[in-house]
């Protein structure tokens, strides 16, 4: 959303509480990047970057697209995922001039920690006991759909306590959750689909499905068969290798070539806006002169070259972010085995 439908009281809460969730999943992170996950984390941004830019119609003159909070969760942990959706937002806004920068603090907590929150409970209390793939990809579109009017009614409450036009909350509501459904269907699908895909070629990079396991069959003398839970296996994990390259490899084809195709109607928020009067509320972009902003439309640059340096920054940020955490995780890990010695 951009500066300006929120009053300072609102933007400067929602700051401090996304200030807070991150710092929060920053030291939570550290349990989750392994050396799996930390490579993992920086393709899921690059690739919730590029997915982003694809907007789809979902209704007469209205699009949607991405939030990808559920589909991080799932690949890459919760977590982890509300970092890769900041580094998302904050390369959207620096530098693309997309999503205000005092309305920062309000995208994080909405697309980042509340769909998040809302999409993993979702998932968790669906898939806590998935013996198959199926389920797992099943719960993965409901808590996806889930997620997104979720993260919009919360929107519409925010803009009760704070909005900067007299709108009814119940108006906003309705607007806001019945067209954030029907792009929550679009997210269901593209994160149903994603997560299909990983699970097909490299399961254990699946964060969500890493207990997934059939039942160990154990037969006695008298040929009586038990069924217990799996143990979990002792070999060492395998690495991202080829898998990396190849994901950046879609990701850089999406925002590259695919975007182009993208929907130009307005998104939900913005149908939203228009329809009940508040878009007049909307301030023009701090860095909206910038050649990057809007994805290349004002420096006059092509959307896929604008794509593909979005992919290249958001690839580069977070990859950094994230190793930086892997590396102080292991780093502390060293440090209290060193303590363990010698105390003993």
């Amino acid at each position: 959303m951009p500066d300006g439908f929120f009053n300072a009281a609102v933007s400067i809460s929602a700051g401090a509480v996304a200030a807070a969730g991150v710092g929060v999943c920053l030291r939570g992170a550290r349990k989750e990047l392994d050396d799996r996950t930390a490579p993992m984390a920086g393709l899921v941004a690059a690739f919730i970057f590029a997915v982003q830019m694809l907007n789809f119609p979902v209704a007469a003159g209205t699009s949607g697209h991405l939030l990808g909070g559920t589909l991080a969760a799932i690949l890459v942990g919760p977590y982890t995922a509300v970092l890769c959706v900041a580094v998302v937002l904050l390369v959207q806004g620096f530098f693309f001039a997309d999503g205000g920068l005092t309305a920062l603090g309000v995208n994080i907590t909405l697309m980042g920690i509340v769909a998040i929150v809302a999409g993993w409970a979702v998932f968790r209390l669906i898939a806590s006991r998935a013996r198959s793939r199926g389920v797992v990809v099943a719960a993965s579109f409901v808590a996806a759909l889930v997620s997104v009017p979720v993260a919009a009614l919360a929107f519409a409450l925010l803009f009760w306590i704070g909005g900067t036009a007299p709108i009814e909350v119940g108006t906003v509501a309705m607007a806001m959750g019945g067209v954030h459904v029907l792009i929550g269907i679009g997210e269901g699908l593209i994160t149903a689909v994603t997560v299909s895909t990983v699970l097909a070629v490299r399961p254990d990079l699946v964060y969500g499905a890493r207990g997934l396991a059939a039942p160990l069959v154990l037969k006695g003398a008298d040929g009586e068969a038990t069924a217990v839970s799996a143990p979990q296996r002792a070999t060492a994990p395998r690495r991202v290798g080829w898998f990396l390259p190849a994901g950046v490899l879609v990701a850089a084809l999406l925002a590259g070539i695919v975007s182009f195709y993208a929907s130009s109607s307005p998104d939900g928020l913005e149908r939203v806006a228009e329809d009940k009067g508040f878009i007049s509320q909307a301030r023009d972009h701090a860095l909206g002169d910038q050649p990057l902003a809007d994805y290349g439309e004002v420096g006059g640059i092509p959307v896929g070259v604008a794509g593909l340096v979005g992919v290249g920054v958001t690839l580069a940020v977070g990859g950094g972010l994230f190793f930086a955490v892997r590396r102080r995780n292991q780093g502390k890990a060293s440090d209290d085995s060193a303590k363990d010695e010698v105390t003993a």
